[in-house]
């Protein structure tokens, strides 16, 4: 299954933020085509796509703040089940979705459901760590949502969510070699797609595997755009909890983009 631009409510639009945002939602679509071709065996049981149920409310994060070319483009890995899991958004903490990107909308359901693993939508009580020490970082540094996407957005390498029987959470990273590289393939093909479309300069992989996946996506591809890391926020990282904001601040400072954050 997935959303043709008719379903998806895309048509032909004359201004250049709505050709803009066409651009990256097309991307987003033919992707998820293509994704649903592949087959998932052991150890993945479950496989959610918010691309997919949550595509309303992702949709409305990207004709809100994707209406200009981008300098920046922050990479996650692929949505958390806390977050754009729920909200469609990367790293969609529920509450920093709604309250401070002022993104909401109808979120439906997988068609397989782990039943530890549900999706509630905006109604989910769980926070996720990762985003909300990601949008809580960049709202105490940039003050309003306006002044984060003048030059940056937010994208995830992947949109698929993969879990075991038990329903725990598996990276792209524990699948098996020849899913994970027709996956990955697929999703690397995607990225230089979008690279492209918002006219990126810069991309920071959040996290050691964004940050490599897309500096050999984009070297393959020979689109020079500068590719950095900074660390993930995963709770997982015990790094990331000794003061995620403090590390992440030097390491844009060092990167040389603090400034563009922050004017």
């Amino acid at each position: 299954m997935f959303l043709s631009p008719a379903q998806s409510g895309l048509s032909a639009c004359t201004s250049a933020e709505e050709h803009l945002a066409n651009g990256f939602l097309q991307a987003e679509l033919e992707l998820n085509l293509k994704l649903g071709h592949l087959l998932f065996r052991d150890p993945v049981k479950y496989v959610y796509n918010p691309l997919l149920y949550a595509w309303d409310p992702h949709e409305r994060y990207v004709r809100t703040y994707c209406q200009s070319r981008k300098e920046v483009l922050f990479l996650g890995m692929n949505p958390g089940p806390f977050g754009m899991a729920q909200t469609g958004v990367p790293f969609g903490e529920v509450k920093h979705v709604r309250d401070w990107l002022r993104i909401e909308g109808p979120v439906f359901k997988p068609e397989l459901e782990h039943p530890k693993r549900p999706i509630r939508g905006f109604n989910c009580p769980n926070s996720e760590v990762s985003g909300a020490r990601f949008w809580g970082f960049f709202k105490s540094l940039c003050g309003q949502p306006e002044n984060f996407f003048q030059h940056c957005f937010v994208h995830n390498h992947c949109p698929l969510i993969f879990m075991n029987e038990s329903g725990k959470n598996l990276t792209p990273t524990d699948l098996p070699k020849e899913q994970r590289d027709k996956l990955l393939d697929i999703c690397d093909e995607a990225l230089c797609q979008v690279v492209k479309t918002l006219g990126v300069k810069t991309v920071v992989g959040v996290g050691r595997f964004s940050e490599q996946r897309a500096r050999k996506a984009l070297a393959r591809e020979g689109i020079e755009v500068a590719v950095k890391g900074i660390m993930h926020p995963s709770p997982r990282n015990p790094q990331a909890n000794k003061g995620w904001d403090s590390v992440v601040r030097s390491q844009l400072q060092q990167l040389g983009l603090l400034t563009l954050l922050t004017s």
